[in-house]
């Protein structure tokens, strides 16, 4: 069995295709172009198109499971986004079944890195797991029994927004005040450098050079999603926590101190914290864990 797996982001359509060992036998990226207002302006679906087009000619007769990951809340069917506003004109409610002539599921983007860990990545073995990805924002992703879980309306694993600072008087997008994703997201980075950095690979940079406000910023950064990743292990017990994005590829400057301040604020009654790993798989992981859920989903 082969399939194919897609991953929309904001920039470029990445796709890959694995066998159900999770060997990647061919990688693609296509460029989208420029943002847009409107579909005729901007045409993305005519992107994610050719590029499935291109994969099953050449994978001809072969390819039995499609997936996408995007960005978004998916219906409870998977197979279309059902909420995603301000983003990709015309993607909410569009069925790609349809269009790419092709049963496609659909998986939100977090959910997809996830189910790469789970199926062949950091977390594979576990039963109860969690995923956050520091990237732009923070995303994330809990698997229970084996199972990910997308709850009521398909909105767990939201855990970008969830407080560190319940009096902030400033909401984020999802209407929390003091979320990690505003405390540790790199959207964030010039308000809380004092427009010093302007991406968080500069503030790592300064804070590994000794620079005294980029220690501070930084350490607060990670103290707090400490806290965040200790409240998470709380309320639901994982045996592995995946931390995936561009910020976990900070190396020892973000795993150093976090394990620090874990230390302190995790909850071990058998002397054990839970263990901390960064995810294996690094650009096309919403594209792998995309065309892992369609394989589990084509052969139920």
């Amino acid at each position: 069995m082969l399939a194919i797996g897609m991953d929309l982001g904001g920039t470029a359509v990445k796709a890959v295709v694995i066998d159900h060992y999770g060997n990647v036998l061919k990688t693609m990226s296509k460029p989208l172009g420029q943002h847009a207002t409107s579909i005729d302006e901007w045409n993305w679906k005519g992107v994610v198109k050719s590029v499935a087009a291109d994969l099953m000619e050449e994978f001809k007769g072969r390819i039995t499971a499609m997936g996408m990951s995007a960005p978004g809340i998916c219906n409870e069917e998977n197979t279309a986004i059902y909420s995603m506003p301000g983003r990709f004109y015309g993607l909410e409610k569009f069925i790609w079944t349809e269009y790419l002539d092709h049963e496609t599921w659909i998986l939100n983007d977090a959910h997809s890195a996830l189910m790469a860990e789970a199926q062949f990545g950091a977390a594979k073995g576990y039963k109860h797991a969690i995923l956050l990805t520091l990237g732009t924002g923070v995303g994330g992703g809990i698997i229970i029994d084996g199972k990910l879980l997308q709850g009521r309306n398909m909105m767990a694993g939201h855990l970008g927004h969830i407080t560190v600072d319940a009096d902030n008087p400033e909401l984020d997008i999802f209407k929390i005040p003091g979320s990690i994703e505003d405390h540790i997201g790199n959207a964030t980075i010039e308000k809380r450098t004092y427009n010093r950095y302007e991406a968080t690979h500069e503030l790592e940079a300064a804070y590994r050079a000794g620079d005294p406000v980029a220690t501070y910023v930084w350490l607060s950064s990670v103290r707090k999603l400490s806290i965040a990743m200790c409240s998470l292990i709380n309320a639901l017990s994982p045996e592995v926590f995946v931390l995936g994005g561009g910020i976990a590829q900070a190396g020892d400057s973000l795993m150093k101190p976090l394990a620090a301040f874990m230390e302190i604020h995790e909850w071990r009654p058998r002397g054990e914290g839970v263990p901390v790993v960064v995810a294996h798989h690094g650009e096309h992981a919403g594209a792998i864990g995309a065309a892992a859920f369609a394989i589990r989903q084509s052969t139920k």
